[in-house]
């Protein structure tokens, strides 16, 4: 298969498995799957934040959400030990969803093995493009997101989440979330944490924390 086919035929199978989500939102006028949705708009996040993404950071910011509803978060204890034990099973679980994907449609293993870096993080922050893949995901977060959780976390928790947030991401990044079209109340708590985010590890983001 010709390499613009092999990825075309990846991404037509990783939607399709992201259009099994259960869960919906409402977008463009109707009801559609909430993981395929997201999957879409880090892509789109990733090709205008480097127009030159590899093929292998396309594939991973379609994939690294893969089948996300079939580990919910209420399998672990609301805790942040619980937490990371979560995202950690997550990762493993959609990178090996990716690689079964990729292999089904005969991608070699090099390119697999960099997909699943990317989408198991193993290669962050020091991959700039695993950065990339990051700062996409953060700001679809902020775009789509962040107003679901303002009144579930409360204002306090919001800002050190935020603030977290923000470390992890590029300047190019950070200049661009104070840039998104937000709401009134969402822009301007953005704007506080962005203010306030002060120095720290740009690992220690945990909404149970």
């Amino acid at each position: 298969m010709q390499p613009q086919r092999l990825f075309d035929e990846a991404i037509r199978r990783i939607d399709a498995a992201n259009r099994e989500d259960p869960r919906t939102e409402m977008a463009d006028g109707e009801f559609q799957p909430r993981e395929w949705l997201f999957a879409r708009r880090v892509f789109q996040w990733v090709e205008r934040l480097t127009p030159s993404a590899s093929e292998e950071l396309l594939l991973a910011a379609r994939a690294h959400t893969v089948r996300r509803w079939i580990i919910p978060r209420d399998r672990y204890p609301r805790t942040v030990a619980g937490y990371h034990q979560w995202r950690d099973a997550l990762a493993q679980f959609h990178a090996n969803e990716a690689e079964q994907i990729l292999r089904e449609v005969g991608y070699p293993s090099d390119k697999i093995q960099a997909v699943r870096a990317f989408v198991t993080k193993a290669n962050w922050p020091g991959n700039p493009e695993a950065r990339i893949l990051e700062d996409a995901d953060c700001l679809v977060f902020l775009e789509t997101k962040l107003d679901g959780y303002i009144d579930a976390w409360g204002e306090n928790k919001t800002l050190r989440i935020l603030r977290k947030t923000l470390r992890k991401m590029t300047p190019d990044a950070q200049a661009r979330a104070l840039g998104l079209n937000l709401g009134p109340r969402e822009r301007a708590i953005v704007l506080r944490a962005a203010a306030a985010k002060g120095p720290g590890s740009p690992t220690d983001s945990s909404p149970d924390s």
